[in-house]
């Protein structure tokens, strides 16, 4: 990090052990959600699925309940002790990754796959809160970028636990029954799973920070009935409990007749979409998500105006989200097929493929984020759009390594081209996480980073595997990595809107948020 006087060294000591841990819980996260990248061959030949079902598996199932219970998990988060809630999604979240290993069929993954979404939303939100409270902002996107690199640190771990482990499994029991009669790609999710138990004691150890002290904001004091706060935004976003919702909260006529509207244009996009590509788990999913969020943003107008006018009202924001959705669309798209693509254009083995990618994908995930997280910081002291420079560079940056890596001659120089693109493809996420909390107050960060969470979750996670299985179905598994990569262009210029509102909207929040009705007296000592 950068220097810093002895003091606050000294005051930097516990966050920083915080942030290892929280890096931990992360790193979790992601080798739980990234071995099915490894053991997608696996899969798809024991329970006979296609591209397109993979990327459904990996992307849609996970990420529509991923984003949808983000939002109560996230307003939870502003309300309620955020360590304990870690400590409770990463507890459940394990299990439902050893509960994978006992699929037996398509379906069975799938509800296992939504289980381990659902645990994993507690977590991020909660962590990004945490973070903005213990470091100060000259240190932030430092802070959130390592804590980010756990996406890379976990995702080259599980393609390395992934390969090695379905190895040894095959030359165990290639001339005898295997425990249970599981396969290798059971086995794996098994073994990954259970330790997460641990490690989720060890979290529920951690001192929980005060609200707004790093930005010299005070918060209330802790609310009275955090579960019901819970309760009602989970009423919120669950489809059928959405308009009573709206009832409860007065919402009107006007807005039941919005949500119908809304259910009904939603409803005919995803029923054209199944007549289109016959995919109807796919688009059925991602229905029930986008109508959830429409209905949560409804809620979120009607109880707390404020929170709605900065992350629904803030330009910088909105064109942030479109860069990051879109980043994330490439990301996770090519993260996912890029070990299947490695193994059908140039037949490597899964073990040597894992032990290779661990090191380029843990590796160039790791300096990429933090060198993004640490160059913003440097920048963002000359210039206030420093950060968002960085999420720019890097769309631009990652594109020739990532073609080069699809068109490379060998197994070799594939291999290695897989480092350059991990560090330029991973230098946006940190930065763009820290511009959010940035723009928020501190009471709303953690809903405001669910919310963040679940744009480049439904666009990102949810469309950009799926989209190139689908492609790679109809064509071939090159041209869908190709597809997929070229939307870096789009998300480049979406970075470059950001920047030309990014110091009037940071500078006017307060302004903002007191205009919409947040009580003035809280808000005058911001450092």
């Amino acid at each position: 990090m950068a220097s810093t006087a002895p003091s606050e060294r000294r005051s930097l000591l516990y966050p920083s052990y915080v942030l290892f841990v929280l890096v931990l819980v992360y790193l979790f996260n992601f080798i739980d959600r990234q071995l099915p990248s490894i053991l997608a061959e696996r899969i798809k030949a024991d329970l006979s699925v296609s591209d397109a079902e993979l990327g459904f598996l990996y992307g849609t199932a996970f990420a529509v309940f991923y984003a949808i219970f983000g939002i109560p998990l996230g307003r939870l988060a502003d309300v309620w002790n955020r360590r304990s809630l870690v400590a409770l999604g990463l507890g459940f979240w394990s299990l439902m990754t050893a509960a994978s290993g006992f699929s037996r069929n398509f379906s069975e993954l799938t509800v296992a796959r939504i289980g381990v979404g659902v645990g994993e939303a507690s977590a991020t939100p909660a962590a990004y809160s945490m973070l903005s409270d213990y470091f100060p902002k000259s240190l932030r996107a430092t802070a959130l970028s390592i804590y980010s690199s756990g996406i890379y640190l976990g995702g080259g771990l599980a393609l390395f636990v992934g390969g090695r482990v379905v190895g040894y499994w095959d030359a165990t029991y290639q001339a005898s029954a295997a425990p249970l009669g599981l396969t290798g790609w059971q086995a794996t999710f098994i073994l990954v799973g259970l330790p997460g138990l641990l490690m989720a004691l060890w979290v529920r150890s951690l001192r929980e920070p005060k609200r707004g002290e790093a930005d010299g904001i005070p918060t209330p004091p802790p609310h009275p009935h955090p579960f019901r706060e819970f309760g009602r935004e989970l009423r919120a976003v669950f489809p059928g409990l959405t308009v009573w919702n709206l009832v409860i909260m007065g919402g009107g006529r006007a807005a039941l007749v919005t949500n119908a509207v809304a259910a009904s244009v939603i409803a005919g996009v995803a029923f054209a979409l199944v007549r289109l590509t016959g995919d109807l788990a796919q688009w059925t999913a991602l229905a029930i998500g986008f109508y959830s969020a429409f209905s949560w943003a409804q809620s979120l107008r009607l109880r707390d105006a404020p929170s709605f006018a900065l992350i629904f009202d803030t330009p910088t924001l909105r064109w942030l989200v479109i860069a990051a959705s879109l980043l994330a669309f490439s990301g996770y798209g090519i993260g996912f097929w890029t070990p299947a693509y490695l193994l059908r254009a140039h037949g490597v083995d899964e073990t040597r493929l894992g032990d290779f990618l661990l090191w380029t994908t843990a590796g160039g995930g790791f300096v990429g984020v933090a060198l993004g997280g640490i160059l913003g910081d440097v920048w963002r002291a000359r210039d206030p759009r420093g950060r968002l420079f960085m999420l720019a560079l890097g769309a631009v940056l990652s594109v020739p390594f990532a073609l080069l890596l699809i068109e490379a001659p060998s197994i070799e120089s594939a291999l290695w081209l897989t480092l350059p693109s991990n560090i330029f493809g991973s230098m946006w996420v940190g930065v763009a996480a820290t511009t959010v909390q940035d723009l928020m107050l501190p009471r709303m960060r953690a809903v405001a980073s669910a919310a963040y969470l679940l744009s480049i979750t439904f666009i990102g996670l949810a469309l950009g595997p799926y989209t190139i299985g689908r492609v790679s179905v109809a064509t071939d598994l090159r041209i869908g990595m190709l597809v997929g990569l070229s939307v870096n262009v789009i998300a480049f210029g979406a970075a470059l809107f950001a920047l030309r509102t990014l110091a009037r909207d940071e500078s006017t929040r307060i302004d903002r948020a007191r205009a919409a009705g947040e009580a003035p007296s809280s808000l005058d000592s911001e450092a």
